[in-house]
């Protein structure tokens, strides 16, 4: 993978138009930022997709300029999650792949500004959301003979956050469930990854700007991450982390191993 080149972005390498001909996708949380990135983007490799949020008008301007189809749904509801991929299949005849990206930011800590429905809101959207997503996934892409998942996660979680523990926690989770996803899925032809960007461009980020522009921190565009969520769904990897970050090519990340038993002896 190509090293770092400069203070900018290194966009991602795009594919063709065709590359994903045929193909239906969800994307949830596709009405705006990353998700609305990645839903044009899909569709312009050859995807039929379906936008899914809670965000009605967006989603709707979305599918539009996609092509697709809309479909409300609130990723913290298993039942939602169920009705959205039997709309797929319903209307455009099954799932190949899905991104998993809707979410939310925590707004509270675990001190003295912890509040449990916020907690609620930011666990149900970040990581609620891939596991019952997920769970409704999994029988419509083996009907297909396999697929991919992609979920959204974090730089913050491969790394400490102290400014914000809970939303580095659910991130954490997704980063695990992707590791060990990958080789769990992998016996029913289903690829399970996540993509891990530093500050990107969405709405999650809005409080943050200030602090970026003070620090001069670039924020990544969001096209950076949706071409490189096109070249995982492409790909041939699986339980794979992938970062974004800043002047660098998104690649895997590669955790190092934890260290195994030893005997009394020291073997």
């Amino acid at each position: 993978m190509t090293a770092v080149r400069s203070a900018a972005t290194v966009p991602a390498e795009r594919t063709d138009g065709a590359a994903l001909k045929g193909k239906v996708a969800i994307v949830t949380g596709g009405a705006s930022g990353l998700g609305r990135a990645t839903a044009l983007t899909l569709a312009e490799a050859g995807a039929h997709v379906v936008v899914a949020d809670l965000d009605a008008r967006g989603g709707r301007e979305v599918a539009d300029l996609a092509g697709g189809h809309f479909h409300a749904c609130d990723v913290s509801d298993p039942d939602a999650n169920r009705a959205l991929v039997e709309f797929t299949q319903e209307h455009c005849g099954g799932v190949d792949m899905a991104l998993l990206n809707a979410g939310v930011a925590t707004g509270c800590g675990v001190d003295e500004d912890f509040d449990l429905a916020r907690y609620r809101r930011a666990m149900g959207a970040n990581l609620d959301g891939v596991v019952f997503g997920t769970h409704a996934l999994l029988p419509a892409l083996r009907a297909r003979g396999g697929g991919v998942i992609v979920a959204t996660a974090s730089l913050a979680g491969l790394a400490a956050v102290p400014l914000d523990p809970l939303y580095a926690a659910n991130k954490h989770a997704v980063v695990g469930l992707a590791r060990s996803l990958g080789p769990a899925l992998a016996p029913h032809n289903v690829r399970f990854n996540a993509v891990c960007p530093g500050f990107a461009e969405s709405r999650i980020i809005d409080p943050l700007r200030d602090m970026l522009a003070e620090q001069r921190l670039p924020i990544i565009p969001a096209q950076v991450v949706a071409d490189t969520v096109l070249r995982i769904v492409t790909g041939d990897g699986t339980g794979e982390c992938w970062f974004v970050q800043p002047g660098r090519d998104p690649e895997p990340f590669r955790f190092r191993s934890v260290p195994g038993p030893r005997e009394p002896a020291g073997a």
